[in-house]
């Protein structure tokens, strides 16, 4: 395993829920912070229904806990659920399951951190660990362009149709997405696809997919710029500062915030990406690869064209527009407003 590799992950922990009914936190290697340590017991939620793999982000720490009922109290005599956490600095949801899937077994067998310490010691230094089923885990088996194309984009659209163009609008623009369903397996399944929409900037720091309406949760998310949070409870939708676009998963619809509208207006350029977006999800013949493959062409041609209009940059500058230069186009007012504020989110923009 590459030193790179090696340097993802960062501590892996053990929360437990004993037989009097109490979550604490009763292990962790190297360290976690407080602060992190207080949202992870928060997260595991071992107190109401058991969740097997739960996974977020917060303030650029990826955290993925594995939780197991258990079933056989002969080894852990006053435990009744437990939590494997691990964080990371990578996006890998699958793999971090199956590690964590590994370490929840070792657990339950030998009711030992220190065992669960040799398992973590020898993926931190040789990327490998032994399998409790007589396999073996492989960090090199579970390449992060997998865990990007995991998701289904023609789930999106068998869901949304035509409206899907709001959330590729609203994720080319960097806007505040928020996703609500009450079941985090569904909000997570889905709020991980969205980034595959605008596949040109791979980045999938935008993803919080398990986001509580805690203070401290709400403040970090507003600090960026643009995301796509997941959340289960129902009151987020009240919560206009925090989105742009409102996805309600159990009724089937998209909300533009009224603050957002200006800039989110579509037109006949939207309508066109839209038809293709769904044309390309709907053919059998195509595999979600191939889809979000579609749409990032289109995109490109839109990024090409916005970059014809920029003046001639220097070496090692980012080509700029000029907003009276776009106006002098004379696109229809929604394409204008759209290439416009694109420029903004691609920091191309010279007022």
């Amino acid at each position: 395993m590459s030193a790179a590799g090696v340097q993802l992950m960062q501590s892996v922990g053990l929360i437990e829920k004993d037989t009097n009914g109490d979550t604490l936190w009763v292990w962790c290697y190297p360290s976690v912070r407080t602060e992190l340590r207080e949202l992870l017991v928060r997260k595991c939620s071992l107190t109401d229904e058991i969740h097997p793999f739960v996974f977020g982000q917060y303030q650029r720490t990826w955290f993925y806990i594995g939780a197991v009922q258990i079933q056989d109290a002969a080894v852990l005599r006053e435990v009744t659920r437990f939590c494997v956490i691990l964080t990371a600095k990578d996006f890998n949801p699958e793999k971090y399951m199956a590690l964590a899937r590994i370490l929840c077994r070792t657990y339950e067998k030998h009711g030992s951190p220190e065992k669960l310490m040799e398992s973590y010691m020898a993926v931190l230094t040789k990327g490998v660990c032994p399998n409790e089923d007589n396999g073996s885990f492989l960090c090199k088996d579970y390449d992060v362009r997998k865990a990007y194309l995991a998701g289904s984009v023609k789930d999106v659209v068998r869901q949304f149709g035509m409206e899907t163009v709001i959330l590729y609008t609203a994720l080319m623009l960097k806007k505040r997405i928020v996703v609500f369903h009450p079941r985090v397996e569904t909000v997570q399944e889905f709020s991980r696809t969205l980034p595959g929409l605008v596949w040109h900037r791979q980045d999938w720091s935008i993803l919080h997919p398990c986001v509580h309406l805690t203070e401290e949760e709400t403040e970090a998310l507003k600090a960026c710029t643009g995301y796509i949070a997941g959340f289960t409870e129902s009151e987020v939708s009240n919560r206009l500062d925090l989105y742009d676009v409102f996805v309600n998963l159990v009724d089937g619809e998209i909300t533009v915030s009224p603050a957002a509208k200006e800039s989110m207006v579509m037109g006949k350029l939207h309508k066109d990406i839209g038809q293709l977006i769904v044309q390309s999800a709907e053919d059998p013949e195509k595999s979600d690869s191939q889809v979000i493959k579609d749409i990032s062409l289109k995109t490109k041609e839109i990024l090409t064209t916005l970059a014809s209009f920029a003046d001639t940059a220097s070496d090692g500058e980012k080509p700029s527009i000029n907003f009276e230069a776009l106006k002098q186009k004379r696109f229809p007012p929604a394409t204008e407003n759209f290439l416009f504020h694109l420029a903004a989110s691609e920091q191309m923009l010279r007022v």
